[in-house]
């Protein structure tokens, strides 16, 4: 169990929107990071996409798992992908002012000697037939430190109101 658990930074998404949500200059004095989202997007789909360090490269593997209350699904990247893709967020053909949520959590991401890894818990919340919950697992084949964390929904951009809080975790 982690010793400290500091809120670095706080991103809200002020009136017009947002295209990105980034966390830049990450200091490498902890051991983990952690971000919660709490975000909608302006667009009738959209998914969080995660990047590190501005890397478009695709060094990304990631595998999803997903259910909507009346399916389970499992989908991955095979390494081609440029992102860490968790999961769906609350979208503009979903309920008014509902909001998803989601958990980052990224050990050892100041190491420059090993690959990152990266899960991601969340739900999509609904008040309708229709709600998503997923986990996602990646891995970003670099030994680079992960000093900048830029998520971006897929489609459209993040709504007012939309939230993410980066914390950093010390185990000693």
């Amino acid at each position: 169990m982690a010793n400290t658990y500091k809120a670095i930074a706080t991103v809200t998404v002020g009136s017009g929107g947002a295209a990105s949500i980034d966390f830049q200059n990450i200091a490498s004095t902890y051991t983990d990071i952690s971000i919660n989202l709490s975000a909608r997007v302006d667009a009738a789909n959209g998914v969080a996409q995660i990047y590190f360090n501005n890397s478009t490269a695709s060094d990304k593997l990631w595998r999803r798992l997903y259910g909507d209350g009346s399916s389970a699904v499992s989908d991955n990247s095979n390494g081609t992908s440029s992102y860490v893709r968790p999961i769906g967020i609350n979208r503009s053909d979903q309920t008014a002012s509902t909001f998803g949520n989601m958990s980052i959590y990224i050990p050892n991401y100041a190491s420059s000697s090993t690959y990152k890894s990266v899960s991601v818990d969340g739900v999509n919340e609904n008040n309708a037939t229709f709600a998503e919950a997923a986990f996602a697992a990646g891995l970003w084949q670099s030994n680079s430190a992960i000093t900048r964390v830029t998520i971006i929904p897929s489609s459209g951009n993040f709504v007012q109101y939309s939230t993410a809080t980066l914390y950093g975790i010390k185990n000693s």
